[in-house]
């Protein structure tokens, strides 16, 4: 196939313009069984390309995969996986209490009672600041929680909010970013809202070249994740049905051969590439997007599902059911002890449904009867960037302006490990040898017994490890943090 490219910004030009003139007060009439068949096609999607992906993650990476023939599957149901489950919860939660936005401090407690095990890299690392008494979004700042500035969990972790904000990518994006920042934050909070973007508009567009550029003005135009997707886009064109060269150029310019840090391989810059990549050379197709994902390599049951979820929401439910191929209809929880054990797919939809039906209307939209049968009438948003990039990306003034006057209450108080930890991180461990000197060694021997499940995490610098070996095992209070502050 030939193309015509045009200069790229002359595109985005182009884009910014025609969706800025027909986004104004736009409205659009859905029947109530169309809205749950895209839902349901997104889920069935979304468990495609996640459980069928398994057995592709992480195994191209210096090469990308041979896989020539790819049969959807579902023949033993859907079960938890981490790109699925930890949004169960939100989701059930969410359905079950009628709240939209579950607040933060109820966050937390969720991840105690059931998001324990089968979490890795910044989740984890989110769930052991919980122990000692974190909350949300703080768990996710960056000068907490060394993982959360590259970490994929903004994309994993965000689909759902898409699928119940249909035609509202806006919305989406506050969802989802409010639920992701548990774990992450600047880079990675862009990759939420392209996603989520993405999702929303895909119920109302079916072209999967106006869905990405859709994303791309839901993006901070000074991120790297904006120029990700650009640079892919660019690669898509240059290279017509050529997979593997925009594989490379991807590889070339994204990936440093390492698995942590923004350029590994569940780093931000190489999964959104692939991602984007498949979408783009998948055509529009529902398997070869899929295929493609596997393909393309590195985290593939994660960039499978997010272009799985995005087929199926084009697709249907009644399509993808229509291809003849296995679906049964289990979704078993083994993985999030004390929720529920016995839904379904379709339970899970429906929760989704149930959800989204609410927002339509907190949202402006209303309930209508299209040619005699139940729909709504919503009110579509335009996709823009709800959430710009933190200047700079550690927030430290804003973080030492909110977290001193909580380390002076709490040094001595039930909560010393938390105020030691974050008086640590924000090279503040000097101003309250200042004033509560006696206060700091007590809180010190608090956090001691956590010192292996934070301070011990490879992902922080060597310089960083031994600014925290001194402090907290030796007790050298005058070490200075080497984190540029």
């Amino acid at each position: 196939m030939k193309r015509v490219c045009l200069p790229i910004a002359l595109v985005f030009l182009l884009l910014a313009f025609i969706y800025s003139c027909s986004f104004k007060s736009q409205t659009v009439e859905i029947s109530q069984e169309d809205l749950r068949d895209m839902i349901y096609g997104g889920i069935l999607g979304q468990f495609f390309g996640n459980l069928n992906g398994l057995i592709h993650e992480h195994k191209y990476e210096e090469e990308p995969g041979n896989v020539t023939t790819y049969v959807p599957d579902l023949s033993e149901g859907a079960h938890t996986d981490d790109d699925t489950d930890i949004e169960f919860v939100y989701i059930y939660h969410m359905a079950k209490e009628d709240k939209i936005i579950l607040p933060y401090e109820q966050i937390k407690v969720l991840w105690e009672e059931f998001i324990n095990n089968y979490i890795y890299s910044s989740n984890r690392y989110a769930r052991n600041l919980m122990k000692i008494g974190f909350e949300p979004p703080y768990t996710g700042r960056i000068a907490f929680n060394p993982r959360a500035i590259y970490n994929i969990s903004g994309q994993f972790l965000c689909e759902q909010f898409a699928l119940i904000a249909p035609g509202m990518p806006q919305t989406a994006s506050k969802i989802g970013t409010h639920y992701t920042h548990v774990a992450i934050d600047g880079e990675p909070t862009q990759t939420t809202q392209l996603y989520n973007t993405m999702i929303a508009h895909a119920f109302f567009e079916k072209d999967h070249l106006a869905i990405i550029d859709a994303g791309l003005m839901a993006l901070d135009p000074k991120s790297e994740i904006h120029q990700i997707v650009s640079d892919v886009k660019k690669w898509y064109l240059i290279n017509g049905n050529d997979w593997r060269a925009t594989r490379q150029a991807i590889k070339s310019k994204y990936w440093n051969g390492a698995r942590g840090g923004p350029s590994g391989g569940n780093g931000y810059r190489t999964i959104t590439a692939v991602t984007v990549a498949a979408l783009l050379h998948g055509e529009g197709d529902f398997v070869e997007s899929i295929r493609l994902a596997f393909n393309l390599g590195w985290d593939a049951d994660n960039t499978a599902a997010m272009v799985g979820t995005i087929m199926g929401v084009i697709k249907g439910e009644k399509w993808i059911r229509n291809q003849g191929w296995e679906i049964k209809d289990e979704y078993r929880n083994d993985r999030r002890p004390g929720m529920p054990t016995d839904l379904t797919i379709g339970d899970f939809a429906d929760l989704h449904v149930e959800i989204a039906q609410r927002l339509i209307l907190a949202n402006g939209g209303e309930k209508i009867k299209i040619k005699g049968v139940p729909g709504y009438r919503i009110k579509i948003q335009k996709p823009s960037n709800i959430e710009k990039l933190p200047e700079p990306l550690h927030r430290i003034e804003e973080m030492r302006e909110y977290w001193w006057p909580i380390i002076l209450r709490d040094i001595e108080g039930d909560k010393k490990a938390r105020a030691a930890y974050a008086a640590i991180c924000l090279d503040m461990v000097s101003k309250i040898v200042e004033v509560k000197p006696d206060a700091l060694s007590s809180a010190l021997d608090a956090l001691e017994p956590h010192y292996d499940r934070l301070y011990g995490n490879k992902q922080w610098s060597d310089e960083a490890h031994q600014y925290f070996m001194e402090v907290v095992k030796n007790r050298n209070l005058d070490a200075r943090a080497p984190f540029g502050y």
